[in-house]
């Protein structure tokens, strides 16, 4: 059975206890994952502190061509990568399942490299120019569920990543594994530190709500859980994008042809087994086709 370990500083890091990752479809053990620690977040979150000067100061080429990089990685270990999803996730191999999720991370992690990061002029007359800069922010802490698990690590961190800031990553106990080997994976293109994974139960997402060197949280999950870190993350005044579900509306009109669109609507509601914030969860429907 294989082993996972934390990743702390571009290292792979053992922690003192482990827990088992299981097959949703049939509760067999997937493999043995570390159980991360308070300390280890603060190991992570100071590695990254300290990557962040240099990371942050590299020029934009530098960090296009290391997305672009860690895309090609991807794309060479979509078969590794989706078979992890599928073992420790439970989405199937065929149909818009773990090898769609692959290789949307790849797409997605081209599309962030591809961004570009302007100057804003805001006035520019003979009283005053004003310009809009974005800076980095920092040290970034990403919190991931289990129904997406390398698709929604690859939003949190690639964005990060391609501004200059740098990241530590806690997936969910359910879905580790193929984050962690994304996050390896990435250490093969990055400076150590950038970018660091560290698994843990609520202690450690508690720390790193309340950390004084993490500068941003990004969030997808529930919402009781990201009322907890806003409130949190309130005395440091951190940055926060939390992406709480969804609940999305399907809107008929009279004139649809009901035959042709019926099982597109059942698919919009069932896809990834419904287990997505943008599966269909209201309809609309005119009364005389009710």
């Amino acid at each position: 059975m294989a082993d996972y370990q934390l990743i702390i500083n571009g290292e792979k890091v053992e922690a003192s206890e482990s827990f088992n990752v299981e097959n949703p479809a049939d509760n067999s053990v997937v493999a043995s994952c570390a159980q991360g620690t308070v300390e280890n977040l603060d190991a992570a979150v100071a590695a990254a502190k300290a990557a962040f000067p240099a990371w942050s100061a590299t020029s934009d080429g530098q960090r296009v061509e290391a997305l672009n990089k860690i895309a090609d990685l991807i794309e060479q270990h979509h078969e590794e990568l989706s078979h992890l999803v599928t073992k420790e996730q439970g989405k199937c191999q065929t149909g818009p399942g773990a090898n769609i999720e692959v290789g949307g991370c790849a797409a997605w992690t081209r599309v962030t490299a591809g961004l570009e990061l302007p100057v804003e002029v805001i006035a520019d007359n003979d009283e005053e120019r004003i310009e809009l800069h974005r800076p980095p922010v920092g040290v970034v802490g990403s919190i991931t569920p289990w129904n997406w698990p390398l698709m929604i690590a690859v939003w949190h961190v690639m964005p990060a990543v391609r501004v200059g800031c740098t990241v530590v990553i806690k997936p969910s106990p359910y879905t580790p594994l193929s984050t962690i080997r994304l996050i390896e994976l990435m250490n093969g293109v990055l400076p150590a530190g950038v970018v660091n994974v560290v698994t843990g139960d609520a202690d450690v997402g508690n720390r790193m709500s309340t950390h004084p060197d993490i500068n941003k949280i990004v969030f997808t999950g529930s919402i009781p859980t990201g009322q907890t870190i806003m409130q949190k993350a309130a005395p440091t005044l951190k940055r926060l994008t939390l992406e709480l579900g969804g609940n999305d509306a399907g809107i008929l009109l009279p004139d649809v042809d009901v035959e042709a669109i019926a099982d597109k609507l059942f698919t919009a509601c069932f896809h990834n087994n419904g287990q997505t914030c943008a599966a269909l969860k209201r309809l609309y429907v005119p009364e005389e086709i009710y």
